[in-house]
Protein backbone atom coordinates (compact mmCIF):
# COMPACT_ATOMS: atom_id res chain seq x y z
CA UNK A 1 0.00 0.00 0.00
CA UNK A 2 1.12 3.59 -0.76
CA UNK A 3 0.94 6.47 0.97
CA UNK A 4 0.62 8.50 -2.18
CA UNK A 5 -1.41 12.00 -2.17
CA UNK A 6 -5.10 12.25 -3.54
CA UNK A 7 -5.32 13.32 -6.39
CA UNK A 8 -6.77 16.72 -6.94
CA UNK A 9 -8.84 17.72 -9.40
CA UNK A 10 -7.50 20.11 -12.33
CA UNK A 11 -7.98 24.00 -11.63
CA UNK A 12 -10.28 24.15 -14.54
CA UNK A 13 -12.66 21.85 -12.99
CA UNK A 14 -12.10 23.05 -9.29
CA UNK A 15 -15.25 24.21 -7.76
CA UNK A 16 -13.47 27.02 -5.62
CA UNK A 17 -11.60 28.48 -8.41
CA UNK A 18 -14.91 27.93 -10.60
CA UNK A 19 -16.83 30.34 -8.01
CA UNK A 20 -14.29 33.03 -8.15
CA UNK A 21 -13.82 33.21 -11.78
CA UNK A 22 -17.67 33.34 -12.39
CA UNK A 23 -17.81 35.76 -9.28
CA UNK A 24 -15.39 37.96 -11.35
CA UNK A 25 -17.55 37.67 -14.48
CA UNK A 26 -20.50 39.35 -12.69
CA UNK A 27 -18.86 41.78 -10.46
CA UNK A 28 -16.47 43.48 -12.70
CA UNK A 29 -19.41 45.44 -14.53
CA UNK A 30 -20.69 46.14 -10.70
CA UNK A 31 -17.24 47.44 -9.98
CA UNK A 32 -17.14 49.36 -12.95
CA UNK A 33 -20.62 50.78 -12.70
CA UNK A 34 -20.09 51.46 -8.77
CA UNK A 35 -16.99 53.32 -9.23
CA UNK A 36 -18.47 56.40 -10.91
CA UNK A 37 -19.67 57.06 -7.27
CA UNK A 38 -16.49 56.11 -5.29
CA UNK A 39 -18.85 53.02 -3.45
CA UNK A 40 -16.86 49.78 -3.30
CA UNK A 41 -18.57 46.82 -3.86
CA UNK A 42 -18.88 45.97 -0.02
CA UNK A 43 -20.47 49.33 1.11
CA UNK A 44 -22.68 48.94 -1.59
CA UNK A 45 -23.98 45.23 -0.62
CA UNK A 46 -24.26 47.14 2.97
CA UNK A 47 -26.99 49.44 1.14
CA UNK A 48 -28.39 47.05 -0.50
CA UNK A 49 -29.59 45.17 2.30
CA UNK A 50 -30.53 47.92 4.39
CA UNK A 51 -32.69 49.54 1.44
CA UNK A 52 -34.04 46.07 1.27
CA UNK A 53 -34.70 45.08 5.01
CA UNK A 54 -34.63 48.22 7.11
CA UNK A 55 -32.59 49.31 10.01
CA UNK A 56 -30.75 46.35 11.08
CA UNK A 57 -28.31 45.53 14.24
CA UNK A 58 -24.83 45.13 13.51
CA UNK A 59 -24.08 41.33 12.92
CA UNK A 60 -27.43 40.93 11.10
CA UNK A 61 -25.78 43.30 8.36
CA UNK A 62 -23.05 41.44 8.15
CA UNK A 63 -24.66 38.29 7.66
CA UNK A 64 -26.63 39.56 5.46
CA UNK A 65 -23.87 41.78 3.21
CA UNK A 66 -21.37 38.37 3.30
CA UNK A 67 -19.02 40.65 5.42
CA UNK A 68 -16.59 39.90 8.61
CA UNK A 69 -18.76 42.07 11.49
CA UNK A 70 -15.19 43.35 12.15
CA UNK A 71 -15.08 44.62 8.66
CA UNK A 72 -18.20 46.18 8.82
CA UNK A 73 -17.93 47.98 12.27
CA UNK A 74 -14.40 49.23 10.44
CA UNK A 75 -17.23 50.77 7.37
CA UNK A 76 -19.41 52.10 9.89
CA UNK A 77 -18.00 55.49 10.58
CA UNK A 78 -17.09 56.15 6.55
CA UNK A 79 -20.14 55.56 5.22
CA UNK A 80 -21.68 57.12 8.26
CA UNK A 81 -19.50 60.31 8.07
CA UNK A 82 -20.19 59.96 4.23
CA UNK A 83 -23.90 60.54 4.53
CA UNK A 84 -25.18 57.21 3.46
CA UNK A 85 -26.55 54.90 6.86
CA UNK A 86 -26.80 56.56 10.45
CA UNK A 87 -26.23 54.73 13.65
CA UNK A 88 -27.76 54.56 16.60
CA UNK A 89 -27.89 52.80 19.93
CA UNK A 90 -30.90 51.60 21.62
CA UNK A 91 -32.02 52.50 25.07
CA UNK A 92 -32.44 49.25 26.39
CA UNK A 93 -29.54 47.44 25.31
CA UNK A 94 -26.36 49.63 24.84
CA UNK A 95 -24.31 46.81 23.70
CA UNK A 96 -26.31 46.85 20.17
CA UNK A 97 -26.07 49.45 17.17
CA UNK A 98 -28.43 49.94 14.55
CA UNK A 99 -27.33 50.88 11.57
CA UNK A 100 -30.18 52.30 8.60
CA UNK A 101 -29.86 53.57 5.05
CA UNK A 102 -30.06 57.57 5.12
CA UNK A 103 -31.87 59.77 1.77
CA UNK A 104 -27.93 60.12 0.43
CA UNK A 105 -27.87 55.98 0.74
CA UNK A 106 -31.28 56.08 -0.91
CA UNK A 107 -30.42 58.14 -3.82
CA UNK A 108 -27.50 56.26 -4.51
CA UNK A 109 -29.04 53.47 -4.77
CA UNK A 110 -31.53 54.56 -7.06
CA UNK A 111 -28.96 56.06 -8.79
CA UNK A 112 -27.57 52.52 -9.49
CA UNK A 113 -30.83 50.68 -9.42
CA UNK A 114 -31.61 51.16 -13.38
CA UNK A 115 -27.67 50.02 -14.49
CA UNK A 116 -27.60 47.46 -11.83
CA UNK A 117 -31.20 46.36 -13.30
CA UNK A 118 -29.84 46.30 -17.03
CA UNK A 119 -26.92 44.19 -15.92
CA UNK A 120 -29.25 41.55 -14.25
CA UNK A 121 -31.67 41.47 -17.30
CA UNK A 122 -28.68 40.97 -19.27
CA UNK A 123 -27.44 37.57 -17.40
CA UNK A 124 -30.89 36.64 -17.48
CA UNK A 125 -31.43 36.63 -20.91
CA UNK A 126 -27.76 35.33 -21.85
CA UNK A 127 -27.47 32.59 -19.53
CA UNK A 128 -31.26 31.73 -19.67
CA UNK A 129 -33.96 32.77 -16.97
CA UNK A 130 -34.32 29.08 -15.88
CA UNK A 131 -30.51 28.06 -15.59
CA UNK A 132 -30.15 31.26 -13.73
CA UNK A 133 -32.99 30.57 -11.33
CA UNK A 134 -31.52 26.74 -10.90
CA UNK A 135 -28.14 28.63 -10.76
CA UNK A 136 -29.40 30.28 -7.36
CA UNK A 137 -31.21 27.40 -5.95
CA UNK A 138 -28.11 25.15 -6.25
CA UNK A 139 -25.74 27.90 -4.83
CA UNK A 140 -28.65 27.81 -1.97
CA UNK A 141 -27.78 24.52 -1.30
CA UNK A 142 -24.45 24.19 -1.68
CA UNK A 143 -24.22 27.70 0.84
CA UNK A 144 -26.02 24.91 3.20
CA UNK A 145 -24.01 22.35 3.57
CA UNK A 146 -21.93 22.18 6.22
CA UNK A 147 -18.50 21.52 5.11
CA UNK A 148 -16.50 22.89 7.99
CA UNK A 149 -18.30 20.12 10.39
CA UNK A 150 -15.99 16.74 11.24
CA UNK A 151 -17.31 13.14 10.33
Amino acid sequence: MTDDPPILRQTRRSLPIALLRARESVMGPIREMLATSGVNEQKWRVLRVLQEQGPLELSQVATEACLLLSSLTRMVRPMEEEGLIARRTPPEDRRKTIIAITPAGEALVRAHSAESAALFARIEQEFGAERLELLLDLLGDLQSLDLRGRK
